[in-house]
């Protein structure tokens, strides 16, 4: 696997200075640059269809609604601040993505909903991103994406229980 450009620099550094656990600290720039060129793949997967990760995340998230979703419904589920949302609707509402609607009960609030050119967008890409994500762990058997997922999890338990160093 190549490592980031910096990561190698680190590394080297980090081997002159014979810091202990240097397995330790290539297996963490190992991880950094695949979730690094993961993210940038799926960018440049998402990029020919003119979205942003989190104008995917909307798309999916208003084409599983079966109607109008909230504004401030749709930041709590992306995980986003409201302000970053209005944004990202601008966006896909500009590109026909999009409608908002003033809500039939409290004509201040707004529901979103997918256009039909979003829901054909949305489909297009939710097809393209799952036979993409789909091909990054196609050559892993089942026994051995349990075996990774398990991996990541106990690498993940030693975020959350830091002691003080």
């Amino acid at each position: 696997m190549k490592l980031d450009q910096k990561y190698k620099a680190l590394l080297c550094e980090a081997q002159k200075r014979n810091l202990p656990d240097i397995e330790g600290i290539q297996l963490c720039f190992k991880t950094l640059s695949l979730a690094s060129n993961i993210d940038r793949d799926c960018a440049s997967q998402l990029a020919i269809h003119d979205l942003s990760e989190g104008r995917f995340v909307l798309l999916f998230l208003l084409d599983a609604a079966e109607v109008g979703v909230a504004p401030k419904i749709l930041a709590e589920q992306a995980g986003i601040t409201r302000a970053t949302v209005t944004g990202l609707l601008d966006g896909l509402e500009r590109d026909g993505l999009v409608k908002r609607h003033a809500n039939i009960e409290d004509r201040r609030a707004l529901t979103i909903q997918l256009t039909s050119k979003g829901k054909l967008i949305a489909k297009k890409v939710f097809d393209q991103h799952s036979r993409w994500i789909a091909n990054l762990f196609g050559n892993l058997s089942l026994q051995e994406r349990n075996q990774l997922s398990t991996l990541l999890e106990k690498v993940s338990i030693n975020l959350t229980n830091k002691e003080s160093l």
